[in-house]
């Protein structure tokens, strides 16, 4: 259930190397996107208690056609948490002690040690306790609170680096404004569609961006959503070979309403596959209501990765559709919608 990262076990050896004798300065936090350092005694961590919590932040992300764990974790018993380990910039900290607590209370702080870090704190007074408020949370709420602060962290870098192509492009064509990474810079404009690439040879990530009136209640369902991009994939984007064309794996995906600044958002999320190739992968699609034009717009990533882990990937480019600002929202922050999202921890 344990798996180790590269880089924070060096941390972890350059720590016991460093110890306590490190300068107590303000450093940026270390480490990589969607990695987690859990500190806790060693008895605790080989408990029920801590199984829970390795369920937790080991669980497989959903729409991948292979299992990933949500974050690559690293434990450090509590008397080896020191030195360069206090400076990952994801860290949780459990705490049981009957003598100090009498319910479970959870926290966290920013640049605790750090700047950009992150540290989430679970109060407990015996491990029974932890396994109860476990089970009475949502399912992965350990992880989708760290997910949602590398978003915000994702979300912010793009909104200072993007692609100005992009941006420029569904600026004049639809009237809305779209930070992704600057590495998609290949584009391909048609009537009502716009399609965006990296064209990388190793984690192609690509955006579509779509449009269509909005004359039934029932859009925003699972089942009109994937018929309507079934039709305009199949329609816009043409695989090599004679009769090929993008369309859903209809036997995973999932659809879910979320709310991106403070209004409706339909999030779909599954695999692609061409029909008559051999190709796919994940995507995810965010579907919002414009209001003031009578349409749905439609953002989605989609990655192309068959030699490598997509997690990363695929959350990279879900973090940029929350940027989407439809008219009257130009003048809000790109990450708007996200940095705040850490008080959902409480």
């Amino acid at each position: 259930m344990k798996t180790y990262g590269l880089f924070i076990s060096f941390v972890i050896l350059l720590a016991t190397m460093i110890g306590c004798s490190a300068s107590p300065v303000v450093t940026k936090a270390t480490g990589f996107a969607y990695e987690v350092v859990v500190t806790m005694k060693q008895s605790e961590w080989n408990s029920k208690a801590g199984e829970a919590i390795q369920d937790d932040l080991l669980s497989s992300i959903p729409g991948l056609p292979q299992p990933e764990p949500a974050f690559k974790l690293t434990f450090a018993p509590t008397e080896q948490f020191n030195g360069l380990l206090t400076y990952v910039r994801n860290i949780l900290i459990v705490n049981i002690d009957n003598s100090m607590y009498t319910k479970v209370s959870v926290n966290y702080e920013n640049n605790r040690w750090a700047q950009g870090q992150v540290v989430l704190t679970i109060n407990a007074p015996d491990q029974e306790s932890i396994v109860e408020y476990m089970n009475s949370k949502n399912k992965n709420w350990i992880s989708d609170f760290f997910t949602k602060i590398e978003m915000n962290r994702a979300a912010n870098l793009i909104s200072k680096n993007y692609s100005s192509i992009v941006m420029d492009n569904v600026k004049s064509r639809f009237d809305i404004m779209l930070n992704v990474p600057t590495d998609i810079t290949y584009i391909r404009n048609e009537e009502d569609f716009f399609w965006a690439s990296n064209n990388a040879n190793t984690g192609r990530t690509d955006v579509i961006v779509y449009t269509f009136p909005y004359t039934d209640p029932n859009t925003f369902t699972a089942e009109y959503l994937i018929n309507k991009r079934d039709s305009v994939l199949k329609v816009n984007l043409p695989g090599a070979f004679p009769d090929s064309y993008m369309t859903t794996e209809k036997r995973m995906v999932e659809y879910k309403p979320i709310t991106v600044r403070g209004k409706y958002c339909g999030e779909l999320r599954g695999l692609w596959k061409m029909v008559g190739d051999m190709m796919g992968g994940p995507f995810i699609s965010h579907v919002r209501l414009d209001e003031e034009n009578n349409r749905v717009v439609v953002v989605e990533g989609f990655v192309y990765a068959p030699e490598t882990n997509k997690r990363n990937y695929i959350r990279r480019i879900e973090a940029a559709l929350y940027t989407l600002r439809l008219p009257g929202e130009f003048e809000q922050s790109a990450a708007e919608d996200l940095k705040n999202i850490e008080r959902q921890a409480n």
